[in-house]
């Protein structure tokens, strides 16, 4: 475990993208390989639940501190993270007795669910005995499940290839899919080849870069490709062995929530992987993103759910056909080899095929652009016709052109305090527009979109203008405003305001108005209006 520490207290302190892939780098040729898979697991986001009650954990480690509740309480707001917070309280910190590994540890959490409470209060009494303080804060984030670290998979990745003299495009497909550090083996998954037989394993996506500057500056439109950028999930159709798998790119196994899919076991050839979106579909038209909203996270899709957000895949790419990888093709040979799997399917309403957008000049797509709402789209996807299917985003070859955001004018009116580096800072926002009756109606939280010179400066503001405090959250004085872009609108009846927004996030800090000539309500009511 000191190993991992010092890694993540590490990883923590620099903001530098080499620093960090040496960090793991070195960490990748130096721990023992059970410790490497625990750490690839968490690095890549599989995060093992061991059910413990976090308030219980407060209450215990209080008690082992010996002070009162309300104090652990403004502590932890202070400091802005419960791990942090009880590493920093408990008395006696810093024994650094213990000698076991990651492994170990993560073995020792695996008892908890088995145990009554007062069992687990002993357990975890005894693990805080033996931690040092640096490690007691990262056991803390292992043990309540809420362990996050500042490094993207394509920094890890960089490092295991690093580590290993392996290419890195080849670490980025094996550490894909569907393994868990008890069922595998850092050899097993990492350097044995034979291992990538995974029936069920994706490839890494190929990510596009937003555009840069008039499209026209892409020379030659014959050169490219042109399709609607879909406003769906991203999703990879596998049909290996007889077996249909389908991955999100939030590398979630979905298959049983897509229930209407499952008869591409019948008709895709085996040893296809296809990418695409999944979309809300009826009437031979996508529906908008919040209609797919509706069945997003529910554990049972029941016939009315089915009815009212059906579904269907818009495929725009293949990767894998007859189980041979064909990405090094360009994407006018694959195009070709998609278009025949879409000819040869039965027709049917729930598998289509990404329709080519039809220009000769970019003057007709700048014409298009302003439809992409219409089309239920989010603007345009341009690919180079001579590109290769590459990993991650890779500039040049695959361009995204998004139509602007919708935005209103807000005023600041709840702030909260950050976490990790910006403990100390207020950058977690709630924004308001202004009711009927005159009142500020909150409708978005946002957390991103401004400079850290301009976070200290509405910090300043916000720790001289609280008005009220309810536990870690802070009433403001409504005096600031901003810009607030989202991707999409439409009704609920979880919010005050009976609107939810999509992606919200702070466009620009509209220090030229006054509260009072921010938008209303009405503004946003007529937003949803206009892209119901």
């Amino acid at each position: 475990m000191k190993q991992f520490a010092e890694l993540f207290m590490n990883l923590d302190r620099t903001n530098k993208t080499n620093a960090k892939v040496e960090l793991m780098r070195n960490y990748f040729l130096t721990a023992p390989d059970e410790d490497k898979m625990w750490a690839l697991t968490l690095f890549t986001g599989r995060r093992p639940s061991f059910k413990v009650n976090r308030t219980q954990v407060k209450e215990w480690a209080a008690a082992e501190a010996d002070i009162p509740m309300w104090l652990f309480q403004e502590s932890y707001h202070s400091v802005g993270d419960l791990g942090e917070t009880i590493s920093l309280i408990l008395p006696g910190n810093g024994s650094d007795d213990s000698d076991k590994s990651l492994t170990d540890w993560f073995y020792y959490l695996s008892l908890l669910p088995g145990m009554t409470d007062e069992e687990k209060h002993a357990h975890i009494l005894q693990a805080w005995a033996q931690l040092s303080q640096h490690e007691t804060f990262v056991f803390n984030k292992l043990l309540m499940g809420s362990f996050r670290i500042g490094v993207s998979q394509t920094l890890v990745v960089r490092a295991l290839a690093e580590a290993t003299s392996t290419d890195a495009n080849v670490i980025a497909h094996r550490v894909m899919g569907q393994w868990d550090p008890l069922g595998t083996t850092f050899e097993k998954l990492i350097l044995d080849e034979g291992e990538n037989d995974n029936a069920s394993r994706p490839y890494p996506f190929f990510l596009a870069y937003p555009i840069e500057g008039d499209v026209a500056g892409l020379g030659n439109p014959e050169d490219w490709f042109v399709e609607w950028k879909w406003d769906g999930i991203r999703s990879q159709i596998i049909y290996r062995n007889n077996e249909l798998f389908i991955w999100t790119r939030g590398e979630e196994l979905s298959t049983d929530k897509f229930p209407e899919l499952h008869f591409l076991s019948s008709v895709l050839p085996n040893g296809t992987v296809l990418d695409g979106e999944i979309v809300s579909y009826q009437d031979n038209k996508p529906m908008p993103f919040n209609v797919l909203q509706t069945r997003i996270g529910r554990k049972n899709l029941s016939k009315k759910v089915l009815e009212e957000a059906p579904v269907a895949f818009i495929a725009y790419d293949i990767m894998e056909a007859n189980g041979v990888d064909i990405r090094n093709l360009t994407q006018l040979q694959r195009r070709t080899q998609l278009e025949e799997i879409h000819e040869n399917m039965p027709v049917q309403a729930v598998f289509n095929l990404s329709p080519l957008v039809e220009f000769k000049e970019w003057s007709t797509l700048h014409h298009l652009h302003p439809t992409s709402r219409e089309n239920i789209a989010e603007g345009f996807m341009i690919k180079r016709k001579s590109s290769t299917y590459q990993v991650g985003r890779k500039k040049g070859d695959w361009w995204k052109w998004k139509i602007d955001p919708l935005s209103v004018d807000a005023v600041l009116i709840y702030a909260q305090k950050g976490s990790g580096r910006r403990a100390e800072l207020f950058t977690d926002y709630t924004f308001a527009v202004w009711g009927e009756d005159g009142k500020l109606i909150p409708f978005a939280k946002a957390y991103s979109g401004l400079t850290d010179v301009e976070i200290g400066q509405v910090d300043y503001f916000i720790k001289r203008n609280v008005l009220e405090k309810f536990g870690p959250v802070r009433t403001v004085k409504p005096e600031l405003v901003f810009e607030i872009g989202f991707e999409g609108i439409n009704e609920s009846t979880r919010h005050k305001s009976g609107i939810a927004v999509r992606f919200p996030r702070i466009l620009r800090w509209r220090k030229d108005k006054k509260a009072h000539e921010a938008d209303t309500l009405e503004s946003l009511k007529g937003i949803l209006e206009k892209y119901k």
